[in-house]
This record gives structure tokens, C-alpha cells and sequence, in this order.
């Protein structure tokens, strides 16, 4: 196979990081699915990995905190399909996807200022409100 899951251009996991085991499935496959093991678990601990550096790797423990287990791995399952290798394929692109979009920094912020037209409609709506409640305390001064 290839030397490793591609993630970025410098990111590569490593096969020999990956887990990978095999169990029987639910779903489409009639008597089939009762004996074979198509059910794929891909499974990556993503505290000890290799592939990225420090600041990486304190960005994707921050990012998949929720999908983590107490010792830091990620685990991907897919059984959609009847073929071991097609699950497989799905669990290691998903999987692909996941630490992809865990590892994109954020985008800066770029403040903006309202426009003048945006400052003069909020005005006018301050001024239609102010209006609307006077308007509702003429009862006050019949004594």
C-alpha cells in the first residue's frame, strides 16, 4: 500500500499509526452479512502521532475533543457498504477529512464599519420606535 494517509501536502499519518479491525455489519447483505466481516473500525490516537507538530497537534486535541476517547484516539467506523475494502476506503477518507478540517487554522477576522445608508436606516428605525411608545402615553396627564 502507500506510505501513509495524505492529510495536507506536509501532513502525513502514518499506516503503522492506524488501527484497523474488522466485525460484522448490520444492514444489506442478506445470509452474507452474518459471516462476513465488512463492518470497518479505523481507529488513530491522535496524542501520540508522529504526523504533526506540537501546535498542530494541540489544535486537533482542541477541535475533535468531542470525538476523542481517554487516550486520545479518534475512531472512524463505516459499514455502509457489503466490501471490507470499500468500508475501508470510506473509514480512511472520512477519517482524511475529519483531521483535514481540524487542522485548517481560522481565518482572521477583518473588521468592517457600517455604511452611512446602514447608520441612517438604524437612526430613523430608533426614531420610528421613540415615536410609536410616546405615542402610547397620552393617557397620563387626564386627572
Amino acid at each position: 500500500m502507500s506510505e501513509g494517509l495524505r492529510i495536507t501536502p506536509t501532513v502525513v499519518i502514518p499506516r503503522a499509526e492506524l488501527t484497523v479491525r474488522a466485525t460484522r455489519a448490520g444492514g444489506p447483505g442478506g445470509q452474507h452479512v452474518n459471516t462476513s466481516s465488512t463492518r470497518v473500525e479505523l481507529v488513530w490516537n491522535a496524542r501520540e502521532t508522529t504526523a504533526v507538530d506540537e501546535g498542530a497537534r494541540a489544535r486537533l486535541m482542541a477541535r475533535l475533543a468531542h470525538r476523542l476517547d481517554a487516550e486520545g484516539a479518534v475512531r472512524v467506523v463505516a459499514s455502509a457498504t457489503r466490501s471490507q475494502r470499500r468500508n475501508r476506503k470510506d473509514a480512511e477518507s472520512r477519517l482524511v477529512e475529519l483531521v483535514k478540517r481540524a487542522l485548517a487554522a481560522p481565518r482572521k477576522r477583518i473588521p468592517t464599519r457600517p455604511s452611512r445608508a446602514a447608520k441612517e436606516a438604524r437612526l430613523t428605525a430608533k426614531r420610528r420606535q421613540a415615536e410609536k411608545k410616546k405615542g402610547r402615553m397620552t393617557g397620563l396627564d387626564d386627572d
